[in-house]
C-alpha cells in the first residue's frame, strides 16, 4: 500500500508534464481558441441595420468573401483595433461587416462618428444572439467567411498589424482565387 502512495504524486507529475509538452509544442497557438464552426456554415441571420436601411443578413453577404467583426462601444479593445481597421477598408478594400454586439445603437454611433466607419454595413446584435450563434467570447471578435458562407477563420481579440499581414490578407487572397 505505502509503495501506491508513492506512485501517486509520481503520476500526477507525470500527467503534468504531458500536459505542460502538449501545450508548449511549436505548432500550438495557446491563445487561439476553438471553433466548432470552423469550416462550417455561418448561422443565418438577419439583423437592423444600424444605418436604418435594409437589415443585413448572411443572404446578402453570400457570393462574396466577408470579413465579420463583432464590436461595441464600451470595448477598449475594440478602440486598440478601430486604426486598423479604418487602415484596411481604405487600402485593402476590405469586404469589412460590422455587427454591434450589445450595444445601444446610439452608442455604436457615436463612437463610429468619432473614430471613423470602417463597416460597408452594421448589423445590430442588441441582445446578442447572433453573439451567441458565432460563439462569440467577447468583443472583439473577427470572422472570415468564405464566398459559399462558410466560417474559414476566427480571430479572437483585436487584430494586429503582424496577423493581419501574416494570416488574413493572405486567407483572403487564396478565398478569392477560388
Amino acid at each position: 500500500m505505502r509503495k501506491l502512495i508513492f506512485l501517486v504524486p509520481v503520476l500526477a507529475f507525470l500527467a503534468l508534464a504531458t500536459w505542460f509538452a502538449l501545450a508548449l509544442r511549436p505548432d500550438h497557438d495557446p491563445r487561439e481558441l476553438p471553433s466548432a464552426l470552423l469550416d462550417k456554415p455561418a448561422p443565418d441571420f438577419v439583423l437592423p441595420s444600424l444605418g436604418g436601411g435594409e437589415p443585413v443578413s448572411l443572404a446578402s453577404l453570400h457570393g462574396q468573401v466577408v470579413v465579420l467583426n463583432f464590436f461595441a462601444s464600451w470595448c477598449v479593445p475594440c478602440r486598440v483595433e478601430h486604426p486598423i481597421l479604418m487602415r484596411l477598408a481604405a487600402q485593402e478594400k476590405l469586404p469589412l461587416f460590422g455587427v454591434a454586439y450589445k450595444d445601444k445603437p446610439d452608442d455604436s454611433r457615436r463612437i463610429l462618428s468619432q473614430l471613423g466607419d470602417p463597416y460597408r454595413a452594421i448589423a445590430v446584435d442588441a441582445d446578442g444572439r447572433l453573439g451567441i450563434d458565432f460563439g462569440v467570447y467577447g468583443v472583439p471578435e473577427t470572422y472570415v467567411i468564405d464566398k459559399s458562407g462558410r466560417i474559414r477563420k476566427r480571430f479572437v481579440g483585436p487584430l494586429a498589424a503582424d496577423v493581419v499581414e501574416r494570416e488574413l490578407l493572405p486567407l483572403l487572397r487564396e478565398l478569392n482565387r477560388s
